[in-house]
């Protein structure tokens, strides 16, 4: 079941597995893409340590938790124990901020929280990555999505839709942070990688069947 679809559905822990499980899926088959996105003007490895963590947080299997806010601690937990990488970080730094959400709403999520909870997953990453929005990072698909689900109707295909906008969008503009931002003219013809990672994995988690 589609985690988002349903605006009066509630999210539960299994849910979030489940989701999760398709992003897993999803990574396998833009691995190699995501790697050569990263090449351009990064270590190459944007595919792989993104499939190295979905792989730790199904393994950590979200479903045992007693809640929504249990189980995103858990994948938090797992992403930080695989990695201690930048995007490791990230990553577990948005969950974490996706259990304090649920956390304050009684411990469950409806789809038609999700733009207030996306708005806050994408503040706190930029807290702690140090970008903006503008600088052409994951954070303005973050924006972008939450955007979207505040218009609504809140699904995964708007989701989808605007994480898809957002990287069209910035193509054609400079990297503003990080290793990228030394080197304007390569970052203008490229994707960012965590831009084109938000774009493919979720065009591609709808397609995918629920386990």
């Amino acid at each position: 079941m589609p985690v988002l679809d349903g605006v009066a559905m509630t999210i539960s822990a299994a849910d979030l597995a489940d989701f999760i499980e398709r992003l897993d899926t999803a990574s396998a088959r833009h691995e190699q893409a995501l790697n050569a996105a990263d090449a351009r003007l990064g270590d190459g490895d944007t595919g792989s340590m993104l499939k190295r963590i979905l792989a730790a947080m199904v393994a950590a299997d979200a479903r045992q938790s007693d809640d929504l806010p249990g189980a995103a601690r858990r994948l938090a937990q797992a992403t930080m124990k695989e990695t201690g990488s930048s995007l490791g970080t990230l990553v577990a730094t948005a969950l974490m901020t996706l259990a304090r959400q649920a956390g304050s709403r009684g411990g469950a999520l409806a789809a038609d929280d999700m733009a207030d909870v996306t708005a806050a997953m994408a503040d706190a990453v930029a807290e702690r990555g140090k970008a903006s929005a503008g600088d052409k990072t994951v954070l303005d698909s973050l924006r972008a999505v939450a955007e979207a689900l505040r218009t609504g109707p809140a699904t995964e295909a708007t989701a989808a839709r605007a994480a898809r906008a957002a990287l069209e969008d910035f193509r054609g503009r400079p990297c503003r942070i990080g290793r990228a931002r030394m080197f304007p003219e390569r970052s203008t013809d490229a994707d960012d990688p965590g831009m084109l990672a938000a774009a493919l994995l979720l065009d591609d988690v709808e397609t995918i069947d629920a386990q």
